[in-house]
């Protein structure tokens, strides 16, 4: 029987199936994490690497049985498999909350611990398959390569199928339920295989001669680094969009997804057509969109996103694109596919584990887009301009030694005066100088990263580099970079979070204990606050999640105990103990602070033990999905005593939250009313520093949310009033076994 099997369509199938499980795995796994971490871009991040080093791991693996014959091979590989099902139902072992500044390492320990064996035994069936199928009776057995495709196309469709079909339709049991029985499926296909060669004339009719193949260290070298390239930019990628819309498996999967695309065209039917278009267009797109790496405004991360996103997808197609044209003999085959593994691990590991703690900015992304332009195989626009650098004549000498200077001297001169927001005429005419000087340097790899990079320095490096340069102004945890922010045209300190505004405080001495930006005395949470005292007496206990500046602590009063749960000592630093702010040690210096994830805390509080819970957690643009769950929700209301009220704010401007926190108190028959508050002209006026924002109270009963709304009145100038909240509109509420933003998603046009 399996030796009557075809062979092509077997191998496939097997192929496509291991990596739609490898790819599927990554977003089920990391989800499954963010209860127990938090969901910071740095947790996908961090699980990126440990799976490129599984990955690795298991191509090292199918190489190793290369010397061995195929009959020990299927035996061995069989074996491995079934050893790694005894690991089966796919789960993460439980584990206590990490050491402050050790989350990386605990996260990659659990991954191992818990996903290690199935993951490296699953990563193997790309290169092994491979090398099976070069050895079988099929007419095309000596160029496998198609099947890498249809392993990143399997890859693709993994990833996809996530976040798009899994996620919104099935509960996490029920998703682990289904990848263990695709497992089943995948050693059962891979055991017909075997067979189908052994006892179907594959050892005799080896397609591949026993020979060695010699690759010169130069050429593994560089293979090693056309996939480090491409693998640390998606990381960095990764980080920008999931810092500043929203770290989940939606948002973690497009970067991955074009990566992987990449692969899938370049080793297709059609991949040199691919190449040779990448090679025309990647170094204009690496000027038009790359250029923009260092600018940094919050208005236009969402478009930044995107651009970064496209730029990405044309790097890994003209990298990779380079990678399938120099492949080597098939009989050197998992050698190639292993040095492209280790590139990506080195790549992996760079960006997401040694970029954070070597620098205090994201000046990987950079400098990897500036890595990409050196390697990029590109060609002069034309033979004439080609020559213009490489002849004898005086114009050409003159460039070659001037353009290196002039570019520089530009650059230097627009990082003083350049505004990206409204630029001069005179600063436009100087960067499309830089910009056409780098046009005619291409085809000439050092002279065009030259210009790019002066570039990027004009339209907003050297302004990132001086921040970086000021002592105190830049932090960067596992959890972001932080940055303090000086605006002397308004007097005010502004705290931020990537490109997202965290608090403000005034550096005028007379306003310096007014609460600012979302914290307005007529926000919702400014009017809670105020009205404590009325609904919970003098010795009001008071929590907030989220310390951001400590604005919130200038609302305490006399006799309250206030507590705050933050996740990352880097935001304690910043605020408290380096008084860069100075709400707390000004208003509340005896704030009691619980360092941890906020859920994982407040579980561990007494029951009852505080009267308002203000949860600011995802007051930016960057939401931790876990603590929007309905088991979040109950971990709040179990803190508060049983009048006590609970303040969530949702201003966003990507998502609805406001429809996801009406589906969960309705699934726990709670009360809720909703102020969306924005800040009076007479007060922009006065140079008060006040912003929009959504805050949702809630309460056990509606008879406490209306003792509450009566006593949280705003102001004699206020116009906002506390409203129902809009119904759900048949959203399911999220949970830690299912959520799922898109039906959430605002449209279009609020992400531009």
């Amino acid at each position: 029987m399996a030796a009557a099997l075809p062979v092509r369509p077997l191998f496939i199938l097997i192929v496509g199936l291991g990596s739609f499980l490898l790819f599927l795995v990554q977003p089920l796994v990391a989800r499954l994490a963010l209860p127990q971490l938090g969901g910071a871009p740095s947790v996908w991040n961090t699980a990126m690497v440990f799976y490129q080093a599984a990955l690795l791991l298991g191509y090292l693996y199918a190489h190793a049985l290369q010397r061995l014959a195929l009959r020990t091979q299927a035996f061995v590989h069989v074996g491995v498999l079934l050893a790694a099902a005894l690991t089966l139902p796919l789960a993460l072992p439980a584990a206590g909350q990490p050491t402050p500044g050790a989350e990386a390492r605990w996260l990659l320990l659990l991954l191992a611990t818990g996903i290690g064996p199935l993951f490296v035994a699953v990563a193997a069936q790309a290169p092994l398959m491979q090398a099976w199928f070069a050895r079988s009776p099929d007419p095309d057995a000596a160029e496998p390569w198609f099947l890498y495709a249809a392993s990143n196309a399997g890859s693709l469709a993994g990833l996809l199928a996530y976040p798009f079909l899994l996620e919104p339709l099935l509960a996490l049991p029920l998703q682990q339920a289904l990848w263990s029985g695709l497992y089943v499926l995948l050693l059962a296909l891979v055991a017909l295989a075997a067979l189908r060669l052994v006892h179907g004339g594959g050892v005799a009719a080896a397609a591949v001669p026993r020979t060695r193949v010699q690759l010169p260290l130069g050429r593994q070298l560089h293979w090693v680094l056309l996939a480090a390239v491409p693998s640390g930019l998606m990381i960095s990628t990764t980080t920008h969009i999931t810092t500043d819309i929203m770290a989940m498996p939606l948002l973690w999967v497009l970067p991955l997804s074009l990566y992987l695309l990449s692969f899938v065209l370049v080793f297709g039917r059609q991949g040199a057509r691919w190449f040779g278009a990448a090679k025309l267009a990647t170094p204009v797109l690496l000027l038009v969109f790359g250029a923009a790496g260092l600018v940094s405004l919050d208005r236009a991360a969402s478009i930044y996103g995107l651009a970064s996103l496209f730029l990405l997808f044309a790097v890994a197609v003209a990298l990779h694109g380079q990678l399938a044209a120099s492949r080597p003999h098939v009989a050197a085959l998992t050698r190639f596919y292993l040095c492209l593994s280790l590139g990506g691990v080195l790549g992996g590991l760079f960006a997401a584990l040694v970029a954070p703690l070597l620098f205090d900015w994201v000046w990987e992304h950079p400098l990897l887009l500036l890595a990409a332009a050196l390697l990029a195989p590109a060609r002069p626009l034309t033979p004439r301009i080609g020559r213009l650098w490489a002849g004898s004549a005086l114009p050409s000498r003159l460039l070659r030694t001037l353009a290196p200077g002039v570019t520089l001297a530009l650059s230097f001169w627009l990082g003083a005066v350049f505004d990206p927001v409204e630029p001069g005429l005179l600063h436009l005419l100087a960067l499309l100088a830089i910009a056409a000087l780098a046009v005619l340097a291409i085809g000439r790899p050092i002279m065009f990263t030259w210009s790019f990079a002066m570039l990027m320095l004009a339209v907003g490096g050297w302004q990132q580099l001086d921040i970086s340069t000021v002592e105190g102004a830049r932090t960067r945890s596992f959890f972001g970079v932080y940055t303090i922010q000086n605006v002397q045209s308004a007097q005010v300190r502004r705290f931020l979070h990537g490109t997202t505004l965290h608090g403000i405080q005034s550096l005028d001495p007379a306003r310096a204990r007014m609460p600012m930006s979302y914290y307005a005395p007529d926000s919702g949470v400014g009017r809670a606050m105020r009205a404590a005292p009325a609904l919970f007496g003098p010795g009001a206990r008071i929590g907030f999640v989220g310390l951001g500046a400590g604005t919130l602590a200038c609302y305490a009063q006399a006799g309250q105990r206030w507590t705050v749960f933050e996740i990352d000592p880097a935001v304690v630093d910043l605020a408290i103990r380096r008084g860069a702010f100075t709400y707390v040690r000004d208003c509340k210096p005896d704030l009691r602070l619980v360092l941890g994830d906020a859920r994982l805390t407040l579980a561990r509080q007494p029951p009852g033990s505080l009267d308002l819970l203000a949860v600011d957690a995802f007051s930016s643009d960057s939401v931790p999905l876990h603590l929007l769950t309905v088991e979040a929700l109950r971990v709040y209301m179990a803190a508060l005593a049983p009048d006590g009220l609970l303040l969530l704010h949702v201003s966003n401007r990507f998502l609805e939250l406001e429809r996801v926190v009406a589906a969960a108190i309705a699934a726990e028959g709670l009360a809720a009313r909703r102020l969306r508050y924005t800040p009076e002209t007479e007060e922009a006026l006065a140079g008060l520093a006040y912003s929009s924002s959504d805050w949702i109270l809630v309460a056990r009963s509606e008879a406490r949310l209306a003792e509450a709304v009566a006593a949280a009145t705003g102001g004699p100038h206020a116009t906002a009033t506390w409203e129902p909240l809009a119904p759900a509109g048949g959203i399911r509420p999220w949970s830690d076994g299912f959520a799922s933003i898109l039906p959430v998603l605002k449209p279009l046009r609020s992400l531009l």
